[in-house]
C-alpha cells in the first residue's frame, strides 16, 4: 500500500503546497516565519505530582481531547549552547511546515533544551505543564530518554530527532536517519552490481559499531562476506597503519581481498583517510568506496579517490527545493538536520487536521504514528514501526566532482522497498 498522497495524513500534498510555492510568497508577520516565544523554565516538578492539565494514560493510546480544543505540541531545541544553530535551523524548518499546513487550532510551543538533558528535561516539564499533546524533539538520545521518562505517565507520545534506535520504545519515536538502514541500502545495491565481498575502515565509536554491526548483518541476510573490519581513532590526524592493514601490502596478498570497502564517515575525516586508500595501493579503480550519509556534501567530490564512490542517502530533489525555499526566508542555507524539524511539524499537523476531520477525541496514538503505508516527507518516505523506530526509503548516489549521480532512485512505497 503507497503513502496516501492525496489524504490529509500525506505529507506529498503538504509537500507539494510548500515547494510548488511561488517565490512571491511568503508567511505572514514580517515576510518570515518567527519561532514561538519561549517561556521560562519552571523548577523541576518533585516525582508523583500530577502536571495540571494532563491527566495519566498511555502512549500507545494518544491523548483524549474535546473536538473544539486547541492542540499544543511542544518542539524541543537546543536554541543555546553549541548546538544553537541547528536548533534554530530545526525551528525554523518547523515553522515552513506550521505555515504550510497547521490550521488555526494547532499552536508549537518552542522550548530551548540548551543542548543538554537536564535542560531537555525541564523544557518537557515546562510544556507538558501547558498541556502539549505530543512533544517533538530533542536532538540527543540521553536527552530523549529523559524527555520520554516525564512524558509517559500522562499518555504523551515523544518523536526524537535522534538516530539511536536503542532508545525507542515505550512512546518515544525516533525520527533521525538510521546508519543501519544506509548501510542495508548501499550494501544491497552493491550485491546487485555483482559485488560480494566487502571491508569497512570506520572510526572508532557507537557510530562506527553501529556501521560495522550493519554491515555484518546485512552481508549474513544477502549471503555476502565481509573480509576485514578495521577501526581507527578519529582524534587522531593519521590513520595510516590502519589503512595500511587493510591494503595488499599490509596483508601479504597480491590484490585485495574484497570488491568494495565502507567507509562511514564524512567531513573532514573523510577528506584526511580516503586519500590514504590509493596511496597504499586500494586503487578506487579496482575496490568501490562506499559511504553513509555523511558523504551528502558535494564538497567531498573534490577529493579524486571519493569519485565513483557510492552511498545511501535522503532522494536529493526535495531537499534541494527545500533548501532553495528555506534559503530565500531566511537568507542562509541549512543544515542537513534541518528537514527532520520540517517533516516532523508536518507530520504533527496533518494528523492533527485529520482528527479535527473525523471529529475524533483521541490523537496522535500508536495507530496514526505508526500507518503501514506510511509518510512522504522532505526526505523521502518514512514510517514509524511498533517498537518506535523509523523506517525509511533511500537513494543510491554516486559522488561525482561537483555533485552527485543518482544510481537508483529512492521507492515511492513501502510495498516498493519491500518487494
Amino acid at each position: 500500500m503507497a503513502p496516501a498522497r492525496l489524504l490529509p495524513f500525506s505529507l506529498v500534498l503538504v509537500l507539494a503546497l510548500a515547494l510548488a510555492a511561488c517565490a512571491s510568497r511568503v508567511p505572514p508577520s514580517q515576510g518570515t516565519p518567527q519561532p514561538a516565544p519561549e517561556a521560562s523554565l519552571p523548577s523541576l516538578t518533585p516525582e508523583g505530582v500530577e502536571i495540571e492539565g494532563q491527566a495519566p494514560g498511555d502512549p500507545a493510546e494518544g491523548v483524549q481531547l474535546a473536538v473544539d480544543d486547541d492542540i499544543k505540541v511542544a518542539f524541543l531545541a537546543p536554541l543555546s549552547g553549541r548546538h544553537a544553530r541547528v536548533g534554530e535551523a530545526l525551528v525554523n524548518a518547523a515553522q515552513m511546515a506550521l505555515f504550510d499546513v497547521a490550521d488555526d487550532r494547532f499552536s508549537l510551543l518552542v522550548r530551548d533544551t540548551g543542548g543538554t538533558p537536564n535542560g531537555a528535561q525541564m523544557a518537557a516539564r515546562s510544556a507538558l505543564q501547558e498541556g502539549v499533546k505530543l512533544i517533538i524533539g530533542p536532538l540527543f538520545s540521553g536527552s530523549a530518554r529523559l524527555v520520554a521518562s516525564e512524558a509517559q505517565p500522562y499518555g504523551i507520545n515523544v518523536i526524537s530527532f535522534s538516530n539511536d534506535r536503542s532508545v525507542a520504545g515505550g512512546g518515544l519515536y525516533v525520527m533521525g536517519l538510521s546508519p543501519a538502514d544506509q548501510v542495508a541500502r548501499v550494501v544491497a545495491y552493491s550485491a546487485s552490481r555483482g559485488l560480494r565481498r566487502f571491508a569497512v575502515l570506520a572510526p572508532r565509536g557507537a557510530y562506527g559499531n553501529i556501521v560495522v554491526g550493519s554491515l555484518q548483518q546485512t552481508a549474513f541476510d544477502l549471503g555476502l562476506q565481509v573480509t576485514r573490519a578495521v577501526v581507527f581513532d578519529p582524534s587522531t590526524p593519521d590513520a595510516s597503519n590502519e589503512v595500511k592493514s587493510l591494503s595488499p601490502q599490509g596483508t601479504g596478498l597480491s590484490e585485495a581481498d574484497y570488491d568494495a570497502i565502507m567507509l562511514p564517515m564524512g567531513g573532514k575525516t573523510l577528506l584526511s583517510v580516503s586519500p590514504l586508500l590509493p596511496y597504499y595501493d586500494i586503487d578506487p579503480g579496482a575496490v568501490r568506496f562506499l559511504g553513509t550519509a555523511l558523504w551528502d556534501n558535494p564538497a567531498l567530490g573534490t577529493e579524486p579517490a571519493l569519485q565513483g564512490g557510492w552511498f545511501a542517502a535522503p532522494p536529493p530533489d526535495l531537499w534541494q527545493s527545500f533548501k532553495t525555499r528555506y534559503a530565500s526566508i531566511y537568507g542562509n542555507q541549512p543544515p542537513r538536520i534541518a528537514t527532520l524539524g520540517y517533516d516532523a511539524a508536518a507530520l504533527a499537523s496533518v494528523l492533527a487536521n485529520r482528527a479535527n476531520e473525523l471529529g475524533s477525541t483521541r490523537i496522535f496514538d500508536v495507530e496514526g504514528l505508526t500507518q503501514a503505508s506510511g509518510f512522504s516527507g522532505v526526505d523521502g518516505i518514512f514510517r514509524f514501526m511498533p517498537s518506535g523506530e523509523a523506517q525509511r526509503g533511500l537513494a543510491v548516489l554516486e559522488m561525482r566532482r561537483g555533485g552527485f549521480r543518482l544510481l537508483s532512485p529512492a521507492p515511492q512505497t513501502f510495498e516498493d522497498l519491500t518487494s
